[in-house]
């Protein structure tokens, strides 16, 4: 059995928005719309559960009730943070199988980099998708001094991160821990050393900002022809 749970917490405030940025249209619909349509289009029978604060879900019905949205999935309140709100979300995971955990504002998901991820947790128990640093890195100093640093060994996140049902729901068995930074952080403090690296895609951002929104708006165009 597969599983995603798409994490939709965020708010609007880089977008100077009072809408949270999940809820911003991206070629005329939603940005958390276009998440869920990716992995449904991946696997139509893979299980989706999507996280939200308690005090967006009406409003989230409202917005598929307007936009006539009804791609089948379990709706989940959030917690007090990402890990609380991953917590919750796995507490819909009922048989064994493989769990990916996605950002909701990372709508350009590809079937391909979603497949690889997939692949790798079956063989290796987890795996996370990653890109290669194109610029250059400096470290920053207590004194206001800078070093380089050499890029080649960093690699940039992202999502979805997929594990084992068993082995992410014993990582989520512990207390959260204010250096969590993502799912995969979680894991290691429980499994150390074990994380296993997949290719991601670059397409694949984290929508953050309005800059973020045009370029998501041309890729998207790109691939359905309208350049």
């Amino acid at each position: 059995m597969k599983y995603i749970i798409i994490v939709a917490g965020g708010k609007g405030n880089r977008f100077k928005s009072e809408i949270p940025k999940q809820f911003i249209e991206l070629q005329n619909l939603p940005i958390l719309m276009h998440t869920i349509r990716a992995f449904y289009q991946y696997d139509k029978n893979i299980e989706i559960i999507v996280v939200l604060p308690e005090e967006q879900i009406e409003y989230w019905k409202n917005t598929c009730q307007k936009y006539n949205f009804f791609t089948e999935y379990q709706l989940v309140k959030g917690g007090e943070s990402r890990f609380h709100s991953v917590k919750n979300g796995l507490a819909c995971v009922k048989t064994g199988g493989l769990v990916g955990i996605h950002d909701g504002v990372r709508p350009l998901i590809d079937n391909e980099t979603i497949k690889r991820c997939f692949e790798m947790a079956e063989k290796e128990g987890n795996s996370i998708p990653v890109v290669d640093l194109v610029d250059s890195m400096r470290q920053i100093n207590p004194d206001g001094t800078s070093l380089m640093v050499d890029r080649s060994k960093y690699r940039l996140i992202q999502t979805p991160q997929v594990f084992k049902t068993e082995l992410i729901l014993k990582a989520f068995d512990q207390e959260y821990q204010s250096s969590f930074t993502d799912d995969a952080s979680v894991f290691e403090t429980i499994f150390p050393r074990s994380i296993k690296l997949v290719y991601g895609n670059r397409q694949n951002i984290k929508i953050t900002t309005p800059e973020d929104l045009v370029y998501a708006e041309a890729i998207l165009k790109s691939r359905d022809g309208s350049f």
